[in-house]
């Protein structure tokens, strides 16, 4: 099989395997269901299984990438039409994304050193918080390894989908404001898709959070990565 052909198989078989996800997840909300999680375990276990080359896979599917760069932009839809939501709240909202994004940056790199860790895990975890675009590019600048990093912000985003509902509920937050905070700050995409399910004002703060969040995360990113390192 060429090399081509092969890149076009696995390129339709990324798209069969997360719309069979997404309708699996449809019929039954399960975890192991979600097509964040089902979708890239099942193009694993392909790629294992057919000793297929990492650059083979990505001949044909790398635009797949580039697509999350114009899909985290649409996320400003909502955030212009709800532009009265964030004017009033804007202070408040500055002061948790800053926040936030010192708490997640510096709590995962302490941890990390905790464990021991080696310096490359330590910076390509070091951006997991933020949504793939905005990660790759904070990685870059303080010298971790971006297809790592792209992999670790996949499993916050999973993981916050998954439990932040009941987090928020057993540190009883229960502003609508506070929810799409949370989810946008710590579950970016993932995240904020679940905030949309919640409600609508929860998916608007939550997208304004996630954008901010990665834009404030990558110009402080060569800080950061003196401070650390």
């Amino acid at each position: 099989m060429s090399d081509t052909l092969l890149g076009l198989l696995c390129f339709a078989l990324t798209l069969i395997f997360y719309y069979a996800s997404k309708w699996l997840y449809g019929k039954k909300r399960i975890l192991p269901l979600m097509p964040l999680l089902l979708a890239p375990t099942l193009l694993v276990a392909m790629v294992l299984l057919f000793h297929i080359p990492y650059q083979d896979y990505m001949a044909q599917s790398h635009w797949l990438l580039w697509l999350l760069g114009p899909a985290t932009v649409a996320f400003a839809v909502p955030v212009h039409e709800n532009r009265q939501l964030i004017r009033r709240h804007w202070l408040s909202l500055s002061v948790g994304v800053v926040a936030s994004v010192i708490m997640a940056v510096g709590s995962t790199v302490l941890l990390a050193r905790w464990l021991d860790l080696s310096d490359m895990l330590q910076r390509s975890l070091a951006m997991r918080s933020i949504t793939t675009p905005f990660a790759v590019e904070a990685t870059r600048a303080i010298g971790g390894q971006s297809d790592l990093t792209a992999l670790f912000v996949v499993l916050t985003g999973v993981i916050g989908m998954a439990v932040g509902e009941s987090v928020l509920t057993v540190l009883a937050i229960r502003s609508r404001l506070g929810k799409g905070a949370g989810f946008g700050a710590s579950a970016h995409g993932a995240g904020t898709a679940k905030a949309y399910q919640m409600g609508n004002e929860e998916g608007v703060v939550s997208s304004m959070v996630m954008m901010i969040a990665g834009m404030v995360t990558v110009l402080l990113a060569p800080l950061l990565g003196r401070v650390f390192w």
